[in-house]
């Protein structure tokens, strides 16, 4: 199947078409191209693309065209049931799934909304219960949803899994199973991801009736309009040498702008943070420990530009949409080769130029990054990233300000044993005798600790401890 030229030969409704237009979309991608004639006809789909390539339109237009003759103005919640579900793996991929749905559908009448957690439950059951024809949401959200009655989904008539491998990766896959099984039989079935593993196409085979895979570029591939970069670098030196290229490789040598950070952890997430933010570079974080007004609040000021830096786990990595992110870093390399792709995937949409960057330490490192060139079929070349004088000297002041605070943040140095006097040092008796020299001293405690004899005049400090002992009679006559 050729590409179109135009999203108006797919027949689509001028109300759509109008929607699209609007949001300056052009010329259909050609994930686009070859699943929008698909999913119109009914089939159901496995679309394979690459991040940022416009997966979303290519299920979400096609699938208001299916629905769009229920769409009534009726006010009666019973003439809105839920007919289109979306389920997405992270609240910020359900987010920007429901956005683009509700730009789709703003001049059809459809109602469209999303649900997810770590936010107040209650609005949402409310827009539920009113009626809500498209509705996007994250597994264990809407199945709490569904134990609280505020929503039906016997009248589902599509449902779509975006970023299936992710879901099946963070353990969804009974909650799915759970939803799929409150689905009608006949519900047509789309599953759409950058990546379609062994597990995946299990999964395909279990609910997707003869489907029809669409892919339009090879399968774990990475853009071509991200240009890829590695250093090596000491473990001990990961920070000062993020602080160099945000520091020196933007362009014309300058700072950064608009770089997001991955890392693996969230304890990682908050400190890399605070040493950044120390540094004097204008960052913030996001990761699964904030709440969710907590991370738009972050995403928000990294678009405005207010924050240069943005550092995130992998729950990051899918559903954030920047409009021409230029950089992406890898400060510890990805557990699974999978979520590099999804990384870098970031940057580079929609065809700007992006540059990722990734900083290996250790042999550890080296055999996640085989695991990448094995997936990607590609070979990094190994470079060496050496500090600036500049950056040296403050490495070295910073060392000196922040000794055992912020320079062991990533090493863990055991704290010191506590000292006590009366433990660290063997009970010696006192006798109340000078002895003629240290050694003959020594002599006399290792004979009196072989025959077991005790000086009666001494005191029996020990016994304080034990709970008391016996008290020798003071002499009135001293």
């Amino acid at each position: 199947m050729t590409e179109s030229q135009d999203f108006s030969s797919f027949q689509l409704d001028p109300r759509i078409l109008d929607a699209i237009k609007a949001m300056g979309y052009v010329s259909p991608t050609p994930i686009q191209a070859k699943a929008i004639p698909l999913v119109l006809a009914g089939r159901d789909v496995m679309g394979a693309a690459q991040t940022g390539t416009g997966k979303t339109a290519g299920y979400g237009l096609p699938m208001l065209q299916r629905i769009l003759p229920k769409a009534n103005t009726s006010a009666s919640p019973a003439r809105h049931p839920v007919r289109a579900l979306i389920l997405a793996p992270t609240r910020e991929l359900a987010d920007q799934v429901n956005e683009n749905l509700v730009a789709y559908a703003a001049k059809t009448g459809l109602r469209v909304g999303v649900v997810y957690g770590g936010v107040d439950i209650r609005p949402q059951s409310d827009m539920l219960r009113r009626g809500i024809e498209v509705l996007t949401a994250t597994p264990g959200r809407l199945l709490d949803h569904i134990e609280q009655k505020a929503v039906n989904l016997s009248q589902v008539e599509i449902v779509v899994l975006d970023e299936a491998d992710r879901m099946l990766d963070m353990g969804f896959l009974p909650d799915i199973s759970r939803i799929l099984n409150l689905i009608p039989k006949s519900v047509q079935s789309l599953m759409f991801s950058a990546t379609f593993s062994p597990e995946i196409k299990k999964l395909a085979s279990q609910f997707l009736k003869d489907p029809q895979l669409v892919e339009v570029a090879r399968q774990n591939a990475t853009a071509d309009t991200i240009t890829q970069e590695l250093y090596e670098v000491k473990g001990e030196s990961k920070v000062q040498a993020l602080t160099e290229l945000l520091r020196h490789h933007g362009d014309d040598n300058g700072p950064m702008r608009q770089v997001l950070v991955f890392v693996n952890a969230k304890l990682t997430c908050r400190r890399l943070t605070r040493l950044l933010v120390n540094a004097g570079i204008p960052a913030d974080s996001i990761h699964g420990d904030k709440t969710q007004d907590e991370r738009l609040k972050a995403l928000e000021n990294f678009k405005n530009g207010t924050t240069h830096v943005l550092v995130a786990t992998d729950v990051a990595a899918r559903g954030l949409d920047i409009a021409e992110l230029p950089f992406v870093i890898n400060f510890d390399v990805p557990f699974a080769a999978e979520d590099y792709v999804h990384r870098i995937g970031r940057t580079g949409r929609a065809g700007a130029k992006g540059l990722a960057i990734s900083l290996a330490s250790g042999e550890n490192d080296e055999k996640l990054v085989e695991a990448i060139e094995k997936l990607t079929k590609q070979k990094f070349a190994r470079k060496p990233l050496e500090l600036t004088r500049e950056d040296r000297r403050r490495s070295t002041s910073d060392r000196g300000q922040r000794r055992g605070h912020e320079t062991h943040a990533y090493r863990y140095t055991p704290p010191p044993a506590p000292q006590d006097p009366l433990f660290d040092h063997p009970y010696i008796e006192k006798t109340g005798a000078v002895s003629s020299s240290p050694k003959k001293e020594e002599t006399q405690h290792a004979a009196r600790a072989l025959t077991g004899y005790r000086n009666p005049s001494s005191r029996r400090p020990v016994c304080a401890l034990l709970g008391g002992g016996f008290r020798k009679k003071r002499n009135p006559n001293p």
